[in-house]
C-alpha cells in the first residue's frame, strides 16, 4: 500500500518519499476545483505514458499510450464527466498531452468512478512532481524515478490510502 503520511510524504515499500498534494490540503468531501486532495482508500488502475518520450513501463497494470486527442473532462454538465475522452472537445477538459513533462506518465486511481457523481473531482491522477516541488490542483506527484518505481512494482490490488487524519 502507497500510504500518505503528510502532504510531503508518502510511504511506499518501508521507504519514505517525497511528495505533493492539492495546494489546499486534504478533503473529505471533493467537489471539483477545490484544489484537495480526496481522503479515502484509491486503487491504482491503469498507467498513461507517452511513448515519445518513454518507453512502455513493465508493469502489471493496464498500459495506455497517450496520444495528442486525449483529453480527461473535468466539466460537471458533460455527461463524459471524469472519464477519457477524444479531442477536440466541446466541454471543459484537461490535454493529457502536454507541453511540460507532468503527463508523461500517470497513473488513474478509483475516486469517483463507481458511480461517477459530477462536481465530486475528476482527474485525480498520480502523476510527475513539477522540479519546483510546488503543489497539485489535487492529484499526488511524486519524483519521478518514484513514479515510475511505484508503476513497476505496484500490484493490482495496490491502493493510495489518505487518512482522515489528514482532512
Amino acid at each position: 500500500m502507497l500510504k500518505q503520511i503528510n502532504s510531503h510524504q508518502v510511504l511506499w515499500q518501508d521507504k519514505i518519499l517525497p511528495c505533493r498534494v492539492g495546494r489546499n490540503g486534504f478533503s473529505t468531501a471533493k467537489q471539483e476545483g477545490d484544489g484537495c486532495t480526496p481522503t479515502g482508500t484509491w486503487k491504482l488502475l491503469t498507467v498513461y505514458y507517452r511513448a515519445d518520450k518513454i518507453s512502455a513501463p513493465k508493469t502489471v497494470l493496464p498500459n495506455v499510450e497517450i496520444t495528442q486527442k486525449m483529453g480527461w473532462s473535468d466539466d460537471p454538465k458533460d455527461s463524459a464527466y471524469n472519464t477519457c475522452i477524444t479531442l477536440p472537445y466541446e466541454f471543459s477538459h484537461e490535454k493529457l498531452w502536454r507541453d511540460d513533462n507532468l503527463y508523461d506518465l500517470f497513473i488513474t486511481i478509483n475516486h469517483n468512478i463507481n458511480p461517477i457523481i459530477s462536481g465530486n473531482g475528476s482527474a485525480i491522477f498520480i502523476h510527475r512532481m513539477r522540479e519546483s516541488m510546488v503543489p497539485t490542483e489535487g492529484c499526488l506527484a511524486l519524483k519521478y524515478e518514484d513514479l515510475l518505481h511505484l508503476v513497476e512494482t505496484a500490484a493490482l490490488d495496490t491502493c493510495w490510502i489518505v487518512g482522515e487524519d489528514l482532512a
